[in-house]
């Protein structure tokens, strides 16, 4: 088993290969690549939908606005945001902020399961409604499942799913604000669960969630949030691999 010095290495490793990846069309649009920010030891990961404008920029996730909120409600459960890790499913901004398409998800969830190999989180929280279908390879909306923890396979690794809204949503929307903050309030025990069991027989799920249903208005409003956040973030400086957390 590798020691945390070692996962650390290579995690960098990874961040130079994405840093330079020309695997799919979005390298020829993108500014730069967000790869993802914060503790290469946490236990505790997000994981939203892809790049904003703002955030190609940047090269860091959740810079304006909705990371804000993000940091104020891990402050409220006595967590900053240098001891978590966050990062999106796609690490280039799809055009005009389009969804994903299912070619390039396919493509680039090699990084995220290497991600989640290499820091080894005890919980991933899936940001919205996006992030939450493809990761739990099902059309259900996060009006549905938000707060509801469960075990998946992902990748190489068994993890504690936690669906919960994507902070955009709550800036607009004062109830989604204190469902958003009851489903954070849950962390700290889900945090103190030992970690799940590597089962082998357990296949991974999907890479691309089944087409979605009917969406509930709940995961439409959110929708539209998280589009809204994602085109209006603000600038911070430009990511290096120093400023991509505890590495």
């Amino acid at each position: 088993m590798s020691t945390a010095t070692e996962r650390r290495e290579q995690l960098k490793e990874v961040f130079r290969e994405a840093s330079g990846c020309v695997r799919c069309p979005l390298s020829e649009t993108r500014t730069t690549v967000v790869f993802g920010a914060g503790n290469a030891d946490a236990d505790l990961m997000f994981v939203g939908e892809a790049p904003g404008a703002n955030e190609d920029r940047t090269g860091l996730p959740f810079v304006g606005q909705a990371g804000r909120l993000l940091e104020q409600l891990l402050g409220e459960i006595g967590l900053v945001r240098e001891e978590v890790f966050i990062a999106n499913v796609l690490k280039c901004r799809p055009p005009g902020n389009r969804d994903p398409r299912p070619s390039e998800i396919e493509t680039c969830r090699g990084y995220l399961h290497r991600q989640l190999e290499l820091i080894q989180p005890r919980v991933i929280c899936t940001l919205g409604n996006f992030s939450t279908k493809l990761l739990r390879g099902d059309p259900t909306g996060i009006s549905r499942v938000h707060g509801q923890p469960e075990v998946r396979v992902i990748g190489p690794r068994a993890v504690r799913l936690f669906p919960i809204y994507h902070p955009s949503a709550a800036l607009y929307t004062r109830s989604m604000l204190d469902t958003l903050r009851a489903d954070f309030a849950r962390l700290p025990e889900l945090l103190a669960l030992e970690p799940p069991p590597q089962p082998a027989a357990v296949e991974p799920i999907p890479a691309v969630a089944p087409e979605p249903l009917v969406e509930e208005p709940a995961d439409l409003l959110e929708e539209a949030a998280e589009d809204a956040a994602r085109n209006g973030e603000t600038e911070a400086p430009v990511a290096s691999e120093d400023q991509l957390g505890l590495f």
